[in-house]
């Protein structure tokens, strides 16, 4: 894995490295606010030990919202996408990542040392079988979506929607790319999630291991940059990383003016849904696995049969189309937004069938309780947002599939 501050970054020493001290007194002068009479024009003209006894003041006392305001922009490369699900679980955050459903997936050795084979779960390249089977079904999705869509899709869509699917089949420990911006404060707590969640894995837990080697690596690249502060890494409050559920039997579901749902879906699935950053996401990898099938595959038995073959003999490296165990809940108005994003014929098939189950299941729920928001939701039940009374479709499709959302593809 290698970091580096982009270059636009305020506290960027000319060497690359973050500057810590200059981030610590901004947050001093930050914390003045609160108490001088003249304002921050002011506190720029103090005296630096006047600063630099307030850094000391709001550091001891835990007083780190301050140093919130001091941004840093990461872009990493060679992140594990698992990692980079991790890190957009945080909701304070801003992020670009490559896309795997409109970009090729290919293997990249840069150290033999580290390829995943079976029983060595180093590294995170992708395996030989992997790329062989990721190019494989590229091979038949292109032709059976071809089958059924080639008078609504050209053959670059036809392509994407094949390594949409295709990806399926590839680790979730796979290399990706981002960039990353948080804040100087944030990035100090994840780092300390980070450690305690090192700390208190199950080191019989193969996907704890990878994932745990995954974050040690991530931190030690914080530490060369110098953005890592020890003062800011207390973790008074005991905090754990948000995406991993503590208590998933616990909870229960729940549909009212706030909801909470669990299902079982893919890591794929998974990412798409954390961009929804207003709504919580937690997850668990179960003991018994079971895969994501294609719909454009799932009525062909043969080819239904091949596919759940080709996932079992990648299940060892935790492919994307590994089902989870899902638990997400949040307000009524924020599932509708999510439904303004997700009920699109442009939008993930999974995320997009899984999103109407949920909207099915939360209006059945509102007109067994009588609740006042059965007229409300009653308006997103007819189909793609592009029916929503209250949206209007910037580039309309024409997709009929699409838009009463019985598409395979």
């Amino acid at each position: 894995m290698k970091i580096n501050l982009v270059k636009e970054n305020y506290f960027r020493k000319e060497d690359g490295t973050f500057d810590r001290e200059s981030a610590l007194l901004f947050g001093g002068r930050a914390a003045g606010i609160c108490y001088d009479k003249q304002g921050y024009d002011h506190l720029l003209d103090e005296p630096i030990e006047k600063t630099q006894k307030r850094t000391e003041l709001t550091l001891n006392k835990t007083h780190y919202s301050v140093y919130g305001h001091c941004d840093v922009v990461l872009y990493i490369e060679n992140i594990p996408k698992i990692l980079a699900m991790v890190l957009n679980n945080e909701h304070e955050y801003n992020t670009s990542e490559k896309s795997a459903r409109y970009t090729p997936i290919e293997r990249v050795i840069t150290d033999p040392v580290l390829t995943v084979t079976p029983g060595n779960i180093s590294g995170n390249s992708i395996t030989e079988l992997e790329e062989e089977l990721y190019n494989k079904w590229m091979n038949i999705f292109t032709s059976e979506i071809s089958k059924k869509y080639s008078n609504v899709f050209n053959e670059s869509k036809i392509k994407k929607l094949a390594q949409e699917n295709s990806r399926y089949l590839v680790t979730v420990f796979m290399d990706t790319k981002m960039m990353y911006k948080t804040s100087f404060r944030q990035i100090n707590d994840l780092a300390s999630f980070m450690k305690r969640y090192i700390n208190e894995h199950d080191s019989n837990n193969e996907f704890q291991n990878r994932l745990s080697l995954s974050m040690q690596e991530f931190i030690d690249e914080l530490n060369r940059l110098n953005i890592l502060d020890e003062r800011l890494m207390k973790n008074e409050k005991n905090r754990r990383l948000s995406l991993f559920s503590e208590r998933f039997d616990d909870k229960r579901e729940v549909f009212s003016d706030i909801y909470l749902t669990k299902y079982k879906g893919s890591f794929a699935e998974l990412a798409q849904a954390q961009r929804h950053r207003t709504i919580n996401y937690e997850m668990r990898v179960p003991s018994e696995y079971e895969f994501f099938i294609p719909p454009i595959i799932a009525d062909n038995e043969e080819l239904k049969k091949e596919w759940l073959n080709d996932c079992n003999r990648v299940k060892n490296v935790y492919p994307q189309g590994l089902l989870i165990d899902i638990c997400e809940n949040g307000t009524y108005e924020n599932f509708i937004l999510k439904c303004k994003e997700r009920l699109c014929s442009a939008a993930q098939l999974e995320i997009m069938q899984q999103t109407r189950k949920t909207l099915l299941e939360y209006k059945k729920h509102l007109e067994e309780d009588n609740h006042p928001l059965i007229d409300d939701i009653a308006k997103y039940a007819n189909g793609a947002r592009c029916t929503f009374p209250d949206y209007k479709c910037p580039s309309p499709c024409g997709f009929k599939e699409g838009i009463n959302l019985t598409r395979k593809i």
